[in-house]
C-alpha cells in the first residue's frame, strides 16, 4: 500500500510538473521589433470603448503600435470571430470575451496557445492549462439601483430578494436567450442555490423583467429610470453617469474575461504583446482606475468597497456548447411562453 501511494505521489508531481512546463513553453514574450514591424493591432472585444480607450493610447504611446478595436457584446464578437473564421478570412488578432463565449470560439479552433508571461502573476485557479486563453480581469455581478428611486436600506441584499413583489415589472436584466454571459450567469445560480436554482430561475421570470440585449443596456435603463433595479455588472457603478449605485451582497456571481490569440492572426507579435501589456501590472492598474476588477495582487477599482467584493466572488463553471444551447431553449420557454 505505501509502495502504491508513494508511485501515485510520483505520478502526480510529474504530471504537474509536465503542465508547468507545457504552460511555461507558451509563456513567451513577444518579438517587439516584429511586433513594431506588422504596426497594429486588431482586437474584438466586449469592453465599452470608453474604458479601453486609457489602456489604448498608452500602449500605442509606449509602442507605436496602433490598435483597431471592435466592440460588441459576447455573442456578437463570437458570431463575426466565427464567421470570419468559416470563411478562411479572419481579420482579428485577438479576442477579448467571456467564459462562454470564449468556450464557444475554442471549440471552434480559433485561437493559438500563448500565455502573457505577466499573468504567471494571476491566482492559479484563474490559468488555463490548454494556454488557449488568459484570464485577465473579473467581472462580478451583482443588483444594481436607482438612488433617486430606490433608498440604500431598501435594495435587495440577497438573489432571493428579488422575488419580493414589490420589484415586479421594476427589474431590468438581458435577454438569457439573446446573451451567452447570462444564460451562463443564470445557470451557475447552481452554486448557490442547488437542485432549486431552475425554480429561482423561473420565479424570476414571473418578476416580469425589462429584458434588454445585453448587460451594458441595463445600466442605463437603470439610470433613466425605466427601472428600479437590475442585474449586471458592480463596475457599470464607475464607468456609467447618473443615479447608480451597487448593493453590497454576501456572495457575487463572477466569470473571468479571457483574452486570446488568433490562430490566423495578421499580426501575431503585436497581439502577444497587446494581450502582454494587458495583464501586466500598468495595464491591471489602468485598467482598474476604470472600475475593473483585475487579477493582478493588490490592484483594486476605485469603487467603494471593492476590496470587500473580491472575496465573496463565486466563479462560474463553463457549459458546454451543448449545454449552451439546451439551457437557451429552456430560458425561451421560461421567458416567453405564456
Amino acid at each position: 500500500m505505501i509502495k502504491l501511494r508513494k508511485n501515485c505521489l510520483i505520478s502526480l508531481v510529474a504530471f504537474a510538473v509536465v503542465i508547468q512546463i507545457r504552460t511555461s513553453a507558451y509563456a513567451q514574450a513577444a518579438n517587439l521589433d516584429a511586433a513594431k514591424k506588422e504596426g497594429r493591432v486588431v482586437v474584438y472585444g466586449t469592453v465599452v470603448p470608453q474604458v479601453m480607450n486609457v489602456i489604448h493610447r498608452a500602449f500605442e504611446k509606449k509602442y507605436a503600435i496602433k490598435i483597431e478595436y471592435w466592440r460588441g457584446s459576447a455573442t456578437q464578437v463570437v458570431d463575426r470571430a466565427v464567421t470570419e473564421r468559416r470563411a478562411g478570412k479572419p481579420a482579428f488578432d485577438v479576442t477579448e470575451a467571456s467564459g462562454a463565449g470564449t468556450i464557444l470560439m475554442k471549440r471552434e479552433g480559433l485561437f493559438a496557445r500563448y500565455v502573457p508571461p505577466s499573468s504567471e502573476r494571476f491566482p492559479d485557479f484563474v490559468k488555463e492549462k490548454d494556454a488557449l486563453t488568459t484570464a485577465w480581469r473579473a467581472l462580478p455581478i451583482g443588483i444594481l439601483y436607482n438612488t433617486d428611486l430606490v433608498k440604500a436600506a431598501e435594495t435587495p441584499k440577497t438573489w432571493d430578494d428579488l422575488l419580493n413583489a414589490k420589484w415586479k415589472k421594476k427589474i431590468s436584466m438581458p435577454d438569457p436567450t439573446r446573451h451567452a454571459t447570462t444564460t451562463q450567469f443564470l445557470w451557475n445560480l447552481q452554486k448557490l442555490k442547488g437542485e432549486k436554482w431552475l425554480d429561482y430561475v423561473r420565479a424570476l421570470a414571473r418578476q416580469e423583467p425589462h429584458l434588454v440585449e445585453s448587460l451594458a443596456p441595463v445600466a442605463n435603463v437603470i439610470i433613466r429610470g425605466e427601472a428600479d433595479v437590475g442585474i449586471a455588472y458592480i463596475k457599470y457603478v464607475k464607468q456609467y453617469k447618473g443615479p447608480i449605485a451597487y448593493a453590497m451582497m454576501d456572495k457575487f456571481i463572477s466569470e473571468p474575461s479571457y483574452i486570446s490569440l488568433s490562430g490566423k492572426a495578421p499580426n501575431p507579435e503585436a497581439g502577444k504583446l497587446y494581450m502582454e501589456y494587458l495583464c501586466s501590472g500598468e495595464g491591471q492598474k489602468a485598467v482598474a482606475e476604470d472600475g475593473e476588477f483585475v487579477f493582478f495582487p493588490g490592484i483594486y477599482p476605485p469603487i467603494k468597497d471593492a476590496e470587500k467584493v473580491v472575496p465573496n466572488m463565486v466563479f462560474t463553471d463553463n457549459p458546454s456548447g451543448e449545454e449552451l444551447k439546451k439551457l437557451i431553449t429552456e430560458f425561451r420557454k421560461i421567458f416567453f411562453s405564456k
